[in-house]
């Protein structure tokens, strides 16, 4: 790893701090070094607030040593005015003679323009300095920007024979058949927390009643969503108890309750891409889609898909309700607890 590389790996480490609280804005992370000493440090710690640049400019305690120093920086320093003033005019306010940046910022409105601002201002600019890791770090941000709708994580669990429940009538309604064990109960709470939006189907919210909220980690509660195609789904529901806001998404009513919005949607067309439209409307970053099985195949037939986190658990089940058809075969692999957890990422997505 080089000089440049060593100081990015800082940056991307303070830009991780912002997970969970900057969307719709990407985590960033910033160091400024002079004689091959960090002097400031900062990243963005809140959407609506001073942003990665800022902060470690104001963590400097000898300002004059700005203008020998080299700014390390994740993302491209913005160059329009948001809800706060452009990170590149900082930088050429304040004579910082090189800047490092780990990668070109995607949203229209920068896109090179911050560049070509620290060009201008015969300021030396050296791009795409561990890229690949800048950009994994905000493939949300990415996602949004480039194919205009949040990133998606399909989320299932099934059994051993591929169930993802066995046959219920009613009477069995209210609590999830649970597949897997506390440790991947966990992971998957900590995912809630870390994305925007999480979705379910007609079917879960009916059979399941469940809250979609996070509740063993810290972190905010994602947008809770649910196709409801006939407003069939009782009010009773965890869904409906006012505590997080909900999109309803039917084919009766636009219409706000409360902390619940209804959506009017067309059922006979493309019900992803829709949901779609909307979230990105919204400033919806990323989703979960959580099932049941007909949700998240809908998602995959129309390769509406980003990431698939698969759990596995020990148990078989026989018959029931199967998972969807979907290939595992270049899944990576990890054990939680006494379950399989497998990732794909999607290397073929056509929207």
């Amino acid at each position: 790893m080089n000089t440049d590389e060593k100081y990015m790996q800082r940056c991307l480490v303070l830009a991780q701090k912002g997970a969970g609280s900057v969307s719709p804005n990407p985590m960033v992370g910033c160091v400024i070094v002079h004689n091959n000493t960090i002097i400031g440090e900062g990243y963005h710690e809140r959407c609506g607030e001073a942003h990665a640049e800022v902060n470690a400019v104001r963590s400097v305690t000898n300002p004059e040593l700005l203008t020998e120093s080299t700014l390390y920086v994740t993302l491209e320093p913005c160059a329009h005015f948001g809800k706060t003033p452009p990170c590149s005019d900082l930088i050429v306010e304040k004579k910082i003679p090189k800047v490092v940046i780990g990668t070109i910022d995607p949203f229209a409105e920068v896109a090179g323009k911050g560049i070509e601002k620290l060009k201008k201002a015969g300021i030396e600019v050296t791009l795409d300095v561990l890229r690949d890791e800048c950009r994994e770090l905000n493939k949300r941000f990415f996602t949004f920007h480039q194919k205009q709708r949040p990133y998606i994580i399909l989320k299932w669990a099934q059994t051993q024979d591929g169930f993802l429940d066995v046959d219920r009538d009613s009477a069995d309604f209210g609590e999830p058949t649970w597949i897997t064990g506390k440790e991947a109960l966990l992971r998957v709470h900590q995912l809630r927390a870390a994305e925007d939006a999480i979705m379910v189907g007609t079917h879960t919210a009916e059979k399941d009643d469940p809250s979609l909220t996070v509740r063993h980690c810290d972190g905010k509660n994602p947008l809770r969503m649910v196709l409801d195609r006939e407003l069939r789904l009782s009010q009773n529901l965890k869904l409906f108890d006012q505590s997080t806001p909900t999109l309803v998404f039917n084919a009766l009513k636009n219409e706000v309750q409360g902390n619940t919005e209804y959506h009017l949607i067309d059922f006979q067309k493309n019900v992803p891409l829709q949901v779609l439209n909307l979230l990105y409307r919204k400033n919806i970053l990323s989703l979960i889609v959580e099932g049941g099985r007909q949700l998240l195949q809908s998602f995959i037939d129309h390769n509406l898909w980003d990431e698939a986190q698969v759990y596995t658990g020990a148990k078989t089940f026989g018959a029931g309700v199967p998972a969807p058809l979907f290939d595992l075969r270049n899944a990576t692999k990890e054990s939680i607890g006494n379950d399989l957890l497998q990732v794909v990422r999607n290397r073929d997505q056509g929207s």
